[in-house]
């Protein structure tokens, strides 16, 4: 299952991304594909920038008042996320990115990874292990 995973990802994917790339090069042109590659890139470390100072900023007042930062770093995980997905050229991963640093489809998508991850637990899938020191 992980090698299907790693082939979707690291060679269907980019062949989807240029083939979209060269259909719209095609229909509008090479400048105004690399034009529009640009802004989605530009955008997107503008917007990644701004949410990852938020979730910064949330991280650190949470901790100031001795709360764990349970939901905000899952947000800062997929800041980081969608801020690499727009570092790779293409417009489906540019997308995906964008999906992941708006606050609405963040917050779905935390809400399934916890469902996900808390599933996961209760059938010793993932076993947390801690220990408190002082």
């Amino acid at each position: 299952m992980l090698f299907l995973r790693l082939l979707l990802l690291f060679t269907i994917i980019p062949l989807l991304e240029l083939t979209l790339l060269i259909e719209i090069g095609q229909r509008i042109g090479v400048l105004n594909t690399v034009a529009i590659v640009l802004l989605t890139g530009v955008a997107g470390a503008a917007l990644a920038r701004s949410q990852g100072f938020g979730i910064f900023n949330r991280i650190q007042m949470e901790l100031s008042r001795g709360q764990v930062p349970g939901d905000s770093l899952i947000d800062g995980a997929m800041i980081l996320a969608g801020a690499l997905l727009l570092l790779t050229p293409g417009l489906i991963t540019d997308a995906f990115g964008f999906l992941l640093l708006l606050p609405p489809t963040r917050q779905v998508l935390r809400t399934y990874l916890k469902g996900a991850f808390r599933k996961k637990m209760k059938s010793n899938e993932i076993h947390v292990d801690y220990t408190i020191k002082e």
